[in-house]
């Protein structure tokens, strides 16, 4: 089992205990009870709201008067993402030893929020909620019990690389198709069928996919269908989606979306079902906003020159901005996340947590 004994060794170590826990998106509790027994040894307090999520409490150090701060991140990772063995290479970056993610997204994060926490000389109260289900649609922090927050203000850590705070994302559209066509022998007798394949492949087709514009994109992830080859499937469905930084713009992309499948696989007989579950709301904090001023700030003193960005990925920062609690993505230095050559460098996890602890104290400066 790797054990790395080099500077930082207590935050590279128990990010390398913590990847090696099973969290695949549902699968979560193994790493929350980790993280109820790891955070109460270091002076916080945690619990899990009804739906599962972490939030844990750590008093003020080194100042009084300060409002409190909240730190989130989330504990579940993509697949593949069970018996992860991380290994670290000669030149410092930590990879999966085999056919797996590597789980930095987001555990380096957990690692880096809780190694600035033990080494922090100052911080005011801080509030770290640890979110279920990210990668599948922000289930848990959409779930999240606020009303166990006061902190109006924080970072979310979540983006890969340090020189960028993300400032915004998209309203997103999951759009779950199922086509009912009529099955007929292949071969024998083919006009007395109905083509569930077909009708949806005429469907996709029709779409308007990829990036739509610099803030607008459309995609269909997933396809299925057929059981068998000498048989016209009766059966076919499809995973798609579509994403805008502004919220109308993307309804009415969904809207056209929608009708479009309906037009192109009813065409030839085929019935058609369409669900569509708008998962987050776009929204965009200002770029001049408290949390990203002072992330920069942070991130000056190590070296990086920090540009606040919008994306067309979606993190929890969307939930909690529209909660009304302010939320800068700043960078836990992992790259690669979602496949299985997903790394992080020690030096950059040591530089986002050095950055971590320059925010804490900058909060801790009563504002006003």
């Amino acid at each position: 089992m790797t054990t790395y004994t080099g500077d930082d060794a207590r935050m590279v170590n128990q990010f390398l205990e913590m990847v090696r826990i099973d969290s695949e998106s549902g699968e979560e509790q193994a790493m929350m009870e980790y993280l109820l027994k790891a955070i109460p040894a270091q002076g916080g307090t945690a619990e899990q709201d009804t739906y599962g999520n972490l939030i844990a409490r750590f008093p003020a150090k080194g100042c009084e008067g300060a409002e409190p701060v909240l730190l989130s991140c989330h504990a579940d990772t993509v697949k593949p993402g069970k018996g992860i063995e991380p290994v670290i290479g000669d030149d410092g970056v930590i990879r999966s030893a085999g056919d797996t993610i590597l789980g930095a997204d987001d555990k380096a994060g957990i690692a880096e929020v809780l190694d600035a926490l033990r080494i922090a000389a100052v911080y005011p109260p801080v509030e770290f909620a640890v979110s279920r289900q990210e990668e599948v649609g922000l289930f848990g922090v959409k779930n999240m019990d606020f009303s166990k927050l006061t902190a109006r203000r924080g970072f979310l850590m979540d983006n890969d690389t340090l020189d960028t705070i993300v400032v915004g994302g998209p309203s997103y559209f999951a759009i779950d198709v199922s086509i009912k066509g009529r099955s007929a022998h292949a071969g024998m007798e083919p006009e007395k069928g109905v083509n569930a394949i077909q009708a949806a492949a005429k469907a996709i087709a029709s779409l308007r996919l990829g990036r739509l514009d610099h803030e607008t994109t459309a995609n269909v992830g997933v396809i299925e269908g057929g059981m068998i080859r000498n048989g016209v499937p009766d059966r076919a469905s499809f995973l798609a989606e579509c994403r805008s930084g502004i919220h109308e713009k993307g309804q009415a992309l969904a809207d056209e979306m929608v009708a479009t499948i309906r037009e192109q696989a009813t065409a030839n007989g085929a019935e058609v079902e369409v669900t569509v579950n708008n998962l987050c709301k776009a929204v965009t904090i200002p770029e001049d906003a408290w949390c990203v001023k002072t992330a920069q700030a942070a991130l000056r003193t190590i070296g990086v020159d920090a540009k606040p960005v919008f994306i067309t990925g979606f993190t929890d920062a969307s939930i909690y901005n529209n909660e009304g609690i302010q939320m800068a993505v700043v960078g836990i230095g992992a790259k690669d996340e979602h496949a299985t050559t997903e790394h992080v460098a020690i030096a950059d996890m040591s530089r986002a947590r050095d950055a971590l602890v320059e925010m804490l104290r900058l909060s801790a400066i009563p504002v006003g």
